[in-house]
């Protein structure tokens, strides 16, 4: 049986510690990353998005149009920057359409 630590640990406190010692953090990041994306480009870029994913600091996308592709690529430290901001840290330093 594992040892208690502290009495009085809020939630926040135990979640935290729970996903720094299990080393989760990479995971919930891509979750947050593919959640952001979705949320901050809609319902018509989503349509056409076959794939976000999260490795390092790299967010790859895939979309299914090349016309957005080429749109989008217009704008991309705009979209880094969103996304950064809708996570609330520095997670995504480089955006690669594919």
């Amino acid at each position: 049986m594992s040892r208690r630590e502290n009495d009085n640990l809020s939630m926040q406190d135990a979640l935290s510690a729970f996903i720094k010692k299990n080393k989760l953090q990479d995971g919930i990041d891509k979750v947050d990353v593919r959640t952001a994306w979705s949320n901050l480009m809609g319902n018509g870029v989503q349509n056409y998005t076959t794939d976000v994913e999260l490795k390092n600091s790299t967010l790859f996308v895939s979309l299914s149009s090349s016309v957005l592709r080429e749109e989008l690529s217009l704008g991309k430290s705009k979209i880094i920057q969103m996304i950064n901001q809708e996570l609330g840290k520095d997670l995504v330093k480089k955006l690669v359409l594919r």
